[in-house]
Protein backbone atom coordinates (compact mmCIF):
# COMPACT_ATOMS: atom_id res chain seq x y z
CA UNK A 1 0.00 0.00 0.00
CA UNK A 2 1.30 3.49 -1.02
CA UNK A 3 2.58 5.48 2.20
CA UNK A 4 1.83 8.88 1.03
CA UNK A 5 3.73 10.35 4.34
CA UNK A 6 7.22 8.58 3.33
CA UNK A 7 6.84 9.61 -0.26
CA UNK A 8 6.70 13.44 0.81
CA UNK A 9 9.49 12.95 3.24
CA UNK A 10 11.50 11.32 -0.24
CA UNK A 11 10.63 14.39 -1.46
CA UNK A 12 12.19 16.61 0.68
CA UNK A 13 14.95 14.78 1.18
CA UNK A 14 15.85 14.87 -2.62
CA UNK A 15 15.04 18.48 -3.18
CA UNK A 16 17.73 19.55 -0.65
CA UNK A 17 18.33 22.52 1.69
CA UNK A 18 18.19 26.07 0.83
CA UNK A 19 19.34 27.38 -2.27
CA UNK A 20 18.96 30.50 -4.18
CA UNK A 21 20.06 29.63 -7.83
CA UNK A 22 19.72 32.96 -10.64
CA UNK A 23 19.32 30.36 -12.99
CA UNK A 24 16.11 28.78 -11.05
CA UNK A 25 12.79 30.24 -11.82
CA UNK A 26 11.73 29.51 -8.44
CA UNK A 27 13.91 31.36 -7.03
CA UNK A 28 15.33 31.01 -3.26
CA UNK A 29 14.11 27.49 -2.43
CA UNK A 30 14.36 25.19 0.55
CA UNK A 31 13.27 21.86 0.78
CA UNK A 32 11.77 22.18 -2.43
CA UNK A 33 9.58 25.20 -0.91
CA UNK A 34 10.29 28.29 -3.09
CA UNK A 35 9.78 31.63 -2.18
CA UNK A 36 6.44 32.43 -4.11
CA UNK A 37 4.79 29.14 -2.23
CA UNK A 38 5.89 30.09 0.81
CA UNK A 39 4.41 33.77 0.43
CA UNK A 40 1.25 31.80 -1.63
CA UNK A 41 0.57 29.97 1.34
CA UNK A 42 1.59 33.00 4.10
CA UNK A 43 4.53 30.96 5.86
CA UNK A 44 5.75 33.50 8.09
CA UNK A 45 8.13 31.93 10.11
CA UNK A 46 9.92 34.85 11.77
CA UNK A 47 6.40 35.89 12.54
CA UNK A 48 7.80 39.48 11.24
CA UNK A 49 4.68 40.40 9.14
CA UNK A 50 5.86 39.48 5.99
CA UNK A 51 7.43 36.25 3.92
CA UNK A 52 10.95 36.73 2.60
CA UNK A 53 14.04 35.17 1.92
CA UNK A 54 14.20 34.96 5.79
CA UNK A 55 11.21 32.42 6.02
CA UNK A 56 12.04 30.02 3.01
CA UNK A 57 15.59 29.57 5.14
CA UNK A 58 14.02 29.00 8.17
CA UNK A 59 11.51 25.83 6.98
CA UNK A 60 12.27 22.66 8.40
CA UNK A 61 11.83 19.57 6.76
CA UNK A 62 8.27 19.37 8.65
CA UNK A 63 7.20 22.35 7.16
CA UNK A 64 7.64 21.14 3.44
CA UNK A 65 6.16 17.59 4.02
CA UNK A 66 3.16 19.47 5.63
CA UNK A 67 3.47 21.83 2.23
CA UNK A 68 3.62 18.49 0.12
CA UNK A 69 0.90 16.28 0.99
CA UNK A 70 -1.85 19.30 2.07
CA UNK A 71 -1.13 21.41 -1.24
CA UNK A 72 0.61 19.05 -3.91
CA UNK A 73 -1.54 15.68 -2.99
CA UNK A 74 -4.94 16.32 -1.05
CA UNK A 75 -5.96 19.20 -2.73
CA UNK A 76 -5.24 18.49 -6.36
CA UNK A 77 -6.86 15.61 -5.00
CA UNK A 78 -3.89 13.06 -6.64
CA UNK A 79 -5.44 10.51 -3.82
CA UNK A 80 -8.38 9.98 -6.22
CA UNK A 81 -5.88 8.23 -8.85
CA UNK A 82 -4.62 4.46 -9.39
CA UNK A 83 -2.41 4.01 -6.82
CA UNK A 84 0.40 3.23 -9.21
CA UNK A 85 0.41 6.60 -10.37
CA UNK A 86 0.05 8.49 -7.22
CA UNK A 87 3.95 8.70 -6.52
CA UNK A 88 4.73 9.50 -9.79
CA UNK A 89 2.35 12.55 -10.37
CA UNK A 90 3.09 13.47 -6.66
CA UNK A 91 6.66 13.88 -7.12
CA UNK A 92 5.95 15.76 -10.67
CA UNK A 93 2.98 18.37 -8.92
CA UNK A 94 5.61 19.30 -6.48
CA UNK A 95 7.58 20.37 -9.28
CA UNK A 96 5.38 21.58 -12.36
CA UNK A 97 2.00 21.85 -10.48
CA UNK A 98 -0.80 21.24 -12.89
CA UNK A 99 1.46 20.47 -15.74
CA UNK A 100 2.05 17.29 -13.84
CA UNK A 101 -1.78 16.64 -14.36
CA UNK A 102 -1.72 18.04 -17.91
CA UNK A 103 0.94 15.81 -18.95
CA UNK A 104 -1.36 12.46 -17.57
CA UNK A 105 -4.29 14.22 -19.62
CA UNK A 106 -2.45 13.80 -22.64
CA UNK A 107 -1.22 10.34 -22.57
CA UNK A 108 -4.63 9.01 -21.28
CA UNK A 109 -5.94 11.14 -24.58
CA UNK A 110 -3.27 9.30 -26.46
CA UNK A 111 -4.56 6.29 -25.32
CA UNK A 112 -7.92 6.40 -26.59
CA UNK A 113 -9.41 7.94 -23.13
CA UNK A 114 -11.93 11.18 -23.74
CA UNK A 115 -10.49 13.70 -21.49
CA UNK A 116 -10.27 17.67 -21.17
CA UNK A 117 -6.88 18.57 -20.47
CA UNK A 118 -7.31 21.24 -17.73
CA UNK A 119 -4.44 20.15 -15.42
CA UNK A 120 -7.58 19.64 -12.66
CA UNK A 121 -8.14 16.10 -11.32
CA UNK A 122 -12.06 15.72 -11.42
CA UNK A 123 -14.33 12.87 -12.65
CA UNK A 124 -13.36 12.43 -15.98
CA UNK A 125 -9.75 12.31 -15.38
CA UNK A 126 -10.29 9.72 -12.50
CA UNK A 127 -12.41 7.58 -14.49
CA UNK A 128 -10.12 7.29 -17.38
CA UNK A 129 -6.99 7.09 -15.29
CA UNK A 130 -8.75 4.12 -13.61
CA UNK A 131 -9.98 2.50 -16.91
CA UNK A 132 -5.66 3.17 -18.44
CA UNK A 133 -4.27 1.65 -15.56
CA UNK A 134 -7.16 -1.32 -15.28
CA UNK A 135 -5.79 -2.20 -18.91
CA UNK A 136 -2.05 -1.73 -18.56
CA UNK A 137 -0.76 -0.79 -14.97
CA UNK A 138 2.75 -0.81 -15.51
CA UNK A 139 2.58 0.66 -18.88
CA UNK A 140 0.60 3.58 -17.80
CA UNK A 141 3.08 4.02 -14.99
CA UNK A 142 6.32 3.85 -17.06
CA UNK A 143 4.49 5.79 -19.93
CA UNK A 144 4.17 8.37 -17.55
CA UNK A 145 7.40 8.03 -16.20
CA UNK A 146 8.76 8.93 -19.96
CA UNK A 147 6.60 11.73 -21.02
CA UNK A 148 7.47 13.42 -17.00
CA UNK A 149 11.30 13.06 -18.36
CA UNK A 150 10.25 14.68 -22.00
CA UNK A 151 9.02 17.20 -20.37
CA UNK A 152 11.91 18.54 -18.41
CA UNK A 153 14.09 18.08 -21.19
CA UNK A 154 11.87 19.68 -23.23
CA UNK A 155 11.44 22.63 -20.52
CA UNK A 156 15.49 22.91 -20.87
CA UNK A 157 15.27 24.06 -24.71
CA UNK A 158 13.08 25.91 -24.13
CA UNK A 159 14.39 27.58 -21.27
CA UNK A 160 18.61 27.09 -21.88
CA UNK A 161 19.56 28.57 -18.06
CA UNK A 162 17.07 25.39 -16.99
CA UNK A 163 19.51 22.71 -18.64
CA UNK A 164 21.40 22.21 -15.79
CA UNK A 165 18.72 21.24 -13.91
CA UNK A 166 16.65 18.42 -16.50
CA UNK A 167 19.07 16.00 -16.00
CA UNK A 168 18.79 16.05 -12.11
CA UNK A 169 15.18 16.28 -12.12
CA UNK A 170 14.83 13.09 -14.88
CA UNK A 171 17.12 11.39 -12.64
CA UNK A 172 15.06 11.63 -9.79
CA UNK A 173 12.30 10.84 -11.36
CA UNK A 174 13.64 7.75 -12.78
CA UNK A 175 14.45 6.81 -8.59
CA UNK A 176 11.49 7.71 -8.33
CA UNK A 177 9.56 5.35 -11.02
CA UNK A 178 11.87 3.10 -11.12
CA UNK A 179 10.49 2.77 -14.86
CA UNK A 180 14.26 3.17 -16.87
CA UNK A 181 12.87 1.12 -19.91
CA UNK A 182 12.19 3.98 -22.28
CA UNK A 183 9.47 1.48 -23.69
CA UNK A 184 7.09 3.55 -24.76
CA UNK A 185 9.68 6.61 -25.60
CA UNK A 186 8.02 5.78 -29.24
CA UNK A 187 4.85 6.05 -28.75
CA UNK A 188 5.00 9.17 -27.21
CA UNK A 189 4.13 12.21 -29.28
CA UNK A 190 5.63 15.48 -28.65
CA UNK A 191 2.47 16.69 -27.90
CA UNK A 192 2.04 14.46 -24.88
CA UNK A 193 4.71 16.37 -23.02
CA UNK A 194 3.32 20.33 -24.01
CA UNK A 195 4.19 22.64 -22.10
Amino acid sequence: MLDVRQIAKEIVAREGGFVNDPDDPGGATNLGVTLATARRLGLDKDRDGDVDVADVKQLTAADAEAVYLRHYFERPKLDRLPEVLQASVFDMYVNAGSNAVKILQRLLGQMGQQVAVDGKIGPQTIAASKVAAGMAPDHLADAYGVARRNYYFRLADLRPKSRKFARSRAGKKRRLDQAGRGVYLAALSPDTVGI
